[in-house]
């Protein structure tokens, strides 16, 4: 790596941003889908400021417990304090955590960078909220052990808690709204559900923007789908579509690039071209009011299959394009971000795909 980060070093030359550090993550046996999330993760300046600043903040080290979160910041903490502007770490500490936590990333099968991606969001929010201090209130007043794994937001003589907003959710949670209209009294329930990502059925020749149309078009329920209306007390016809109601600070996309073939018994990989623009808005949303947001990362499956193939990303760093590819980090155009839409084609030589975008909202407010 030493040729290649003194070249990346060559290619920014005075350019490369004041304190910032790009590190390749060494492989170990099948860990490109760990590398790829953590790179993009890393470039969500936003995120990695908060996580690096619970850090510094977390003072009782001698008997804290290891847990993901703690092995994430000592990860961005390592990066970004190097010495050099550029090389490679061995995220092994955050590995080997991951793989003791969870069975699902033992095997040195093809892991899916999806799954990796909800499933630490959601670790560190866990981790997050049993900290919080009302958690430690709670566990004063009933035993610890109930609490550990009791409901998420316990009761307190009958009035339901609020749920903890940590610095995950300020980044990440949007909320959608599920609005069903009863066709025969016209009454409209909506219920709220929050989300970390928005996960898109995709077709050929498609865009990001046609893809959120679709997510939010009108369904008919009907026949043995019919919905049952409270005011009317029984089933009835309805009309159901989804909205964004609040926008998330970073909106993560995954594309369904995997899908169940019946016939087949098993996952095909479509390589669908989608296009993703560089600047995205949002149209469906409830206020209506277009949510701007401008791309970051992708990360990038590259291979004809959903069991085997390969992780990398691409990361916008101050105006830069990057590529990262486990060890290997270089510099891109930004006009070769196009390449990863996929292809036009059903069978084509080009395999690397678009997988999971990650935009940042230009608006000013981050709460």
């Amino acid at each position: 790596m030493g040729a290649a980060g003194s070249k990346l070093e060559k290619a920014l030359g005075d350019q490369f941003p004041e304190g910032e550090r790009y590190f390749g993550l060494e492989n170990f046996g099948n860990t490109c889908y760990c590398n790829s999330v953590l790179q993009a993760l890393y470039f969500c300046v936003p995120f990695r400021e908060q996580l690096l600043e619970y850090y510094s903040n977390y003072k009782n080290g001698a008997d804290a417990e290891e847990n993901l979160l703690i092995c994430l910041a000592d990860l961005f903490t390592q990066i970004s304090s190097q010495k050099k502007k550029t090389g490679v770490i061995a995220p092994k500490r955050f590995v080997q955590r991951l793989k003791k936590q969870n069975e699902l990333f033992r095997s040195y099968m093809h892991q899916d960078a999806h799954e990796f991606l909800n499933f630490l969001l959601n670790e560190l929010v866990d981790i997050l909220e049993k900290e919080a201090p009302t958690a430690k209130n709670e566990a004063e007043t009933s035993p610890p052990e109930k609490v550990a794994n009791g409901p998420k937001n316990p009761q307190a003589n009958g009035v339901q808690k609020e749920p903890l907003v940590t610095w995950v959710h300020k980044n990440f949670q949007g909320i959608l709204t599920n609005e069903t209209r009863c066709l025969r009294c016209e009454t409209v329930t909506a219920r709220d559900e929050t989300f970390f990502d928005l996960s898109l059925d995709i077709e050929q020749n498609s865009s990001i923007t046609s893809c959120l149309k679709n997510f939010s078009s009108t369904e008919t329920l009907n026949a043995e789908d019919k919905f049952f209306c409270d005011k009317c007390c029984s089933l009835q016809e309805a009309q159901k579509r989804m909205k964004i109601k609040k926008p998330p600070h970073i909106l993560v996309i995954h594309l369904k690039r995997f899908k169940y073939i019946e016939q087949l018994g098993r996952y095909k990989k479509l390589s669908y071209r989608v296009v993703f623009p560089l600047e995205l808005k949002l149209s469906n949303t409830v206020e209506d009011a277009d949510s701007e947001y401008s791309l970051f990362a992708v990360v990038v499956h590259v291979g004809s299959g959903p069991n085997h193939g390969h992780y990398v990303s691409l990361v916008k760093s101050h105006n830069h394009w990057l590529f990262f590819d486990d060890e290997n980090v270089e510099m891109i155009d930004e006009s070769a971000v196009q390449t990863f839409f996929g292809s036009a084609q059903e069978y084509s030589s080009n395999t690397d795909h678009g997988y999971i975008l990650f935009y940042e909202s230009l608006g000013a407010n981050k709460e």
